[in-house]
C-alpha cells in the first residue's frame, strides 16, 4: 500500500487524522480494534514508533483505549466526542476564512444552498 504523506505536517499527525476520519466515517465503530502498530507501519512503511505516538495522542484524548495483552480499540462515545471537537474546530478555525473568502466573492446563503442540493440529487 503506498501512501503520499505531507511535508508540512509530522506523519503521525496524518495518521492520526487517518483514523480520526476512519472513525467519523463509520469505518471504525465503538469497540473495534484500531489495526495493530506493526501492521500499520508496515503496510505504510512507516516506523512502528511513528504509529505509537499516533495511537498515544488518540489514547491521550480518550477516543482509544489500551488493552493490555490485545491492542488498542475505539471507546464508547469516540464518535460522538470528535464529531463535538471537529465541529467546534471547523467553527473556531475555518469557517471565519472560508465566510470571508464567499464574501469576498459575493456568495449568499441562497446560492450556496441552491448549489448545495445540485450536488446532492447529482449521481455520483
Amino acid at each position: 500500500m503506498t501512501v503520499t504523506w505531507s511535508d508540512s505536517v509530522p506523519i503521525y499527525r496524518q495518521l492520526r487524522e487517518r483514523v480520526v476520519a476512519m472513525i467519523l466515517d463509520g469505518a471504525l465503530h465503538e469497540g473495534d480494534p484500531l489495526p495493530s502498530v506493526r501492521q500499520v507501519a508496515a503496510d505504510f512503511q512507516i516506523n512502528p514508533l511513528t504509529v505509537s505516538k499516533a495511537y498515544q495522542e488518540l489514547v491521550d484524548e480518550k477516543l482509544v483505549e489500551k488493552r493490555r495483552g490485545l491492542g488498542m480499540y475505539v471507546v464508547e462515545g469516540a464518535c460522538e466526542a470528535l464529531l463535538k471537537s471537529e465541529r467546534e474546530r471547523f467553527l473556531r478555525e475555518e469557517w471565519p476564512l472560508l465566510f470571508a473568502r464567499l464574501k469576498r466573492m459575493g456568495l449568499d446563503l441562497k446560492t450556496l444552498l441552491r448549489e448545495a442540493e445540485k450536488l446532492e440529487e447529482s449521481p455520483r
